[in-house]
Formats: structure tokens, sequence, C-alpha cells
């Protein structure tokens, strides 16, 4: 899977943030996704100077893998908040250029448009690949909200300077919330729905939950 745009490295914390508000303008709301067939989740674990990525692509009507890829290299960018996609994505890239298939949703453990640049991972990966992409986070960054209701389904807008950027979701009955918001090419209506539609069993949806396995495999790369 090769990306349509190239993803800028070497930067300083300073320049990255300059990155994200320029590129931010680059994000589509609405939907433009197409036929499902295949949907993938990503996601990374660090260990000392160590990055992995995961990327696992399901079908998306049985939602079984179909396709495993992992990748192993030096953390490429420092930790500092809302620049996590300069940390994972230079990794999650040479994952998914091993892909044979290419997904067409991708599920990405963070947060989209539900930062304070309107840029977070899942919305920077969307550009850089030209693929439609949601993110869904397992804690809040930026906003607030209402709690929704207990059972599964319920939702409540996530705001933030006035800004309708996300919703906090309950994917089961009883489970912590979930965090969805657009990445690219997706409305938050659709985010939700496929959040909720992949969530078949636990708190988080399949594509995602199988990634954050993958990650965590280390040494155990499937190249």
């Amino acid at each position: 899977m090769v990306p349509r745009r190239r993803f800028r490295t070497g930067l300083t914390p300073r320049e990255a943030v300059a990155l994200q508000r320029r590129m931010g303008a680059l994000v589509e709301r609405r939907d433009r996704v197409g036929r499902v067939r295949y949907v993938a989740g990503v996601d990374s674990s660090f260990r000392g100077a160590l990055a992995r990525s995961a990327v696992v692509v399901l079908d998306a009507r049985t939602l079984a893998p179909v396709e495993v890829r992992t990748h192993e290299m030096p953390v490429p960018f420092p930790y500092v908040p809302g620049l996590l996609s300069f940390r994972e994505i230079p990794v999650l890239l040479k994952a998914l250029r091993k892909l044979k298939i290419r997904p067409d949703l991708i599920v990405v453990d963070g947060h989209g448009i539900a930062h304070p640049r309107r840029f977070g991972i899942a919305s920077h990966l969307g550009v850089v690949l030209d693929v439609p992409t949601i993110g869904c986070a397992k804690s809040l960054f930026v906003g607030g909200h209402d709690e929704p209701g207990e059972t599964r389904g319920s939702c409540m807008p996530l705001v933030h300077d006035g800004e309708r950027v996300g919703a906090a979701v309950r994917t089961q009955d009883g489970v912590r919330i979930v965090y969805a918001s657009i990445g690219h090419r997706v409305s938050l209506r659709t985010a939700i729905r496929w959040i909720l539609r992949t969530s078949t069993r636990y708190r988080l949806p399949e594509p995602t939950r199988v990634a954050d396995h993958e990650a965590g495999l280390w040494a155990s790369s499937r190249d």
C-alpha cells in the first residue's frame, strides 16, 4: 500500500505543529467511502527506543482477519502530546507497504479531528494515504461531553472550543466509552456507525483490538 502524499520526517516539534495547522485544511469531513469490502485496524506499541506497528485487514462482512503485517524500527520521534502521528506513522507506513490487500477503510487507535489543531493521527494517516479513516480513541484528549447512557449505541457529542469534534460512544452495555472522530473522507455519523458495527463483543472495535494485540507481539514480525 503506497502513500499518495509524502510523510515529512526529521521535523522539530515546532515544525510538526506548523505542518499540522497547514495540513488540517486537507481533511475531508464528508463521506467519500464507497463499498467497504476490507476494513483495517492499525496500532503501535513501544519498548524503550523501539517502536512496533501492526496493520490487520479484516473482511468487512465477517470481521475475520485476512492479512496481518507488522514492522519494528527505532522510535522516529519523541513523545510530545498532540504529535502522536510523527511518532507512529513512519512505522505504520512501513507495515502498510507490506500489504497485499488494500483496505477500503482504516480504523485508527487514536483521534482524528478531536485534536487541538483538528489533525490527529487518524486524519494525518488518512490524508497521507488518501484512504477513508476513522479515529477511535480509548481516552479523552480535548473537549468535553455529557455521559452517554449505559446501553450499547448510546452516544453524546464531544465538543471543543464550541465545535463538535467527535462523540463519546458506548460500544457495549455498561462498558467504558470510546471516542469516535472523523479521520478523513468520512462523516462523524459514518464513523460512529462503523465503530458500532465492528464492536461485536468487546469494548474496542475488532480492527483496532486485533491490531493492538499484534502490535504487542514483539520479536515475531510477520514480514
